[in-house]
């Protein structure tokens, strides 16, 4: 790694000491006083067993009845969400259109539909997850067991896929360092791992790993998953067995692995083998998953969410920075050559925290400071429409992927995830309920 790289790495790395992303800065790892965080790898925490069983105890029980009753447990991790003092009204400019509001009691810090779009699962900052009908637009049902009863910790990524009997599956990540895997409609825990923390020179026990992002393989059988550590583990979905960890090597002289936080891991959707990642070093990793190093790299991101996209049509890389130069970027996947800058939209600047291929010919980005969301041209790269008015920055959002729900944008603010319509979208509205005469 170059002493110039090093460098800002160090830079971007002492900025974001007082920035408040909710799941980021845990009390396991940070000063409260200063804000500063610790290296996991300094850690002194004992090594714990990789997958355990979910168990239920007395405790666990006392906790969700307490949660049923309204009282939250205490959650060891920050609130503070860049949540503005004066009070402002959501609105929309262009052709953009709340569609619906989804309140949910509790910090959203992921949102994700299924393939279908006909589910969103919403996880939040005390560790539970809420399903969403898109068809009625009723709660569907909550998912949660003892284990993140008692951590209370954020759930930092979702993603659905499909057991081998076609079952509707929900992975989930956790800021606890845990992997949980849920059967949507029986919602039940199928099962778990703890992800132990790898230390610099790659063994098992360097500390407390707060897992940040996850990414499902094209065919469905493996998952990776990314977090504080730097490393990036590989799974079976079939045995639910760690196939391998990828990072970077001790090498000096060579950067083919991440050295802080990986906020975000996408495959590539029509390449089994090969996975991007991005994080707090101002890099985007290149993995095949036949390789511990990562094959080559790009240098400039600082990716800070869900903001690292691949659009298989052009193989070009959307990517999200959380700063103010250059905060959207598109690259040649191939050349790993910058095709170019997407201009700042005319209300302000913007730092991102996530961004999506919207359809062919746009994109959605959101993030802080102006706690907008715009849909942009990706031909003429101007802004067609925004979400405005938010009193939290947008930490998440999720384009439906099909069906007549296709188009639909989910995007999170504080405790609210707004469903958001373009014009051009043929959705269908919602019905509300019929009212029944009273009986005198």
């Amino acid at each position: 790694m170059s002493k110039s790289a090093t460098a800002a790495s160090r830079e971007y790395k002492e900025k974001s000491k007082n920035l408040s992303h909710i799941y980021m800065l845990s009390d396991t790892d940070s000063d409260s006083s200063t804000g500063s965080e610790t290296d996991p790898e300094d850690s002194d925490s004992e090594p714990v067993s990789e997958i355990e069983p979910t168990k239920q105890t007395e405790t666990a029980d006392t906790a969700l009845e307490n949660i049923e009753n309204g009282e939250a447990p205490h959650s060891d991790v920050s609130k503070v969400a860049f949540r503005s003092t004066a009070h402002t009204q959501p609105k929309t400019e262009g052709d953009l259109y709340i569609h619906s509001v989804l309140e949910c009691e509790s910090e959203v810090m992921t949102c994700q539909f299924n393939n279908e779009g006909t589910l969103l699962a919403v996880g939040l900052s005390n560790g539970t997850i809420k399903l969403y009908s898109m068809d009625n637009g009723n709660f569907v049902q909550t998912l949660r067991d003892s284990g993140s009863i008692l951590s209370s910790l954020p759930v930092t990524a979702l993603r659905f896929t499909l057991s081998s009997w076609s079952h509707c599956l929900l992975l989930a990540t956790y800021a606890s360092g845990y992997v949980r895997c849920w059967y949507v409609w029986g919602g039940e825990c199928v099962w778990v791992v703890r992800e132990v923390g790898q230390s610099r020179g790659g063994e098992r026990g360097g500390g407390h790993r707060q897992t940040l992002s996850m990414s499902i393989s094209p065919s469905g059988e493996k998952a990776a998953t990314a977090g504080s550590d730097s490393a990036i583990h590989l799974y079976d979905l079939s045995t639910h067995q760690r196939l391998m960890t990828c990072r970077a090597s001790s090498t000096r002289t060579v950067m083919d692995g991440h050295c802080f936080r990986v906020f975000a891991v996408t495959f590539h959707p029509e390449k089994e083998r090969e996975f991007i990642s991005g994080g707090w070093d101002n890099t985007i990793q290149f993995w095949d998953t036949r390789q511990q190093h990562s094959v080559r790299m790009l240098a400039g991101p600082h990716v800070c969410g869900d903001s690292l996209q691949i659009d298989p049509a052009a193989n070009h890389i959307l990517s999200g920075s959380w700063r103010k130069d250059n905060p959207l970027e598109i690259w040649d996947y191939g050349s790993g050559h910058k095709v170019t800058d997407v201009p700042h939209d005319s209300q302000g600047d913007s730092k991102i925290y996530t961004c999506h291929w919207l359809d062919q010919d746009h994109i959605v980005a959101a993030g802080s400071q102006l706690n907008m969301l715009r849909v942009i041209n990706r031909w003429t790269m101007m802004t067609e429409s925004r979400l405005l008015g938010l009193s939290s920055a947008v930490f998440s959002s999720s384009p439906s992927p099909a069906g007549k729900w296709r188009g639909l944008i989910a995007a999170t603010s504080g405790t609210t995830v707004y469903l958001l319509q373009r014009g051009t979208c043929n959705i269908p509205k919602r019905r509300e309920p019929e009212k029944k005469p009273c009986n005198n």
